[in-house]
């Protein structure tokens, strides 16, 4: 390694060793094998996850919404799913009025259009004890557009998200509802983005190549996906999209099967 001089008081940074093209490949590939690796394991971890039992929500949840009063169910919006962000904006928290917590808020910078959850039957939505006032002065100001409600009553203690933040999933089955996963503390950090949402959900992707119990809905690996301005419901997929993602397959399996060779 190389080392760099001191400066503004920073201790010497070591860099690594800069190598040959032939070298650096071959390093590469070396870091390759542990991340595929991990990315299996974290499969294996989500295949598990869709497994884990449920709970029977029992009591009858009120929030508030742009448009007055909502439950539980309501926040579903007619999917089977919910991912539910408690995050922290109201009195007392670091920040407020003019801003939420500075975490909450790095998480919400993160989460990607919801129109690909949505497509998936899953809805997200961000809960807070603000007033809806505020809550849509802050989302107007950070240019947020997730639904955001104000929790009203015990929901925040009774999911461990009184004190801090915290996603919790539910199912619908019908009039019932289950919670089925929690994450908080450094395993919040990373969500966001749409994959690691749908893999804390109970149905998962949704794609064919997962191991999720029998009856579980799944469909072909890449055609669902679309713009965020161009799904519709139980829409076909595009034949030329089912095309380009055939080839691109295709083309990574070939390439796969090569390494291997």
């Amino acid at each position: 390694m190389t080392t760099t001089a001191q400066n503004g008081g920073q201790p010497a940074m070591h860099k690594p060793a800069v190598v040959s093209e032939a070298a650096w490949e071959a390093a590469w590939k070396q870091m390759l094998v542990k991340e595929k690796a991990q990315s299996r394991a974290r499969d294996a971890l989500a295949a598990e996850r869709r497994r884990m039992p449920w709970m029977a929500v029992e009591k009858d949840y009120a929030f508030e919404g742009p448009q007055g009063r909502v439950s539980l169910h309501d926040l579903f919006a007619g999917r089977h799913q919910l991912i539910l962000y408690r995050a922290f904006y109201e009195p007392g928290v670091f920040g407020w009025p003019e801003h939420a917590c500075r975490g909450c808020s790095m998480v919400a910078d993160q989460v990607a259009h919801v129109a690909h959850l949505n497509s998936r039957d899953t809805t997200l939505v961000f809960a807070s004890r603000a007033p809806q006032a505020d809550i849509a002065r802050l989302k107007a100001r950070m240019g947020w557009t997730m639904p955001w409600v104000t929790i009203t009553d015990s929901f925040d203690k009774d999911f461990g998200v009184d004190e801090w933040h915290g996603t919790n999933v539910f199912y619908r089955d019908g009039e019932r509802i289950f919670r089925t996963y929690f994450i908080n503390n450094r395993g919040d950090e990373q969500m966001g983005g749409t994959w690691n949402y749908l893999d804390i959900t109970p149905l998962g992707r949704q794609e064919v190549w997962e191991d999720s119990p029998e009856g579980y809905p799944q469909t072909p690996t890449y055609k669902w996906w679309n713009w965020n301005d161009a799904y519709v419901a139980d829409a076909e997929p595009d034949k030329k999209w089912v095309e380009v993602s055939d080839a691109g397959e295709a083309a990574f399996r070939a390439e796969g099967a090569n390494e291997k060779s």
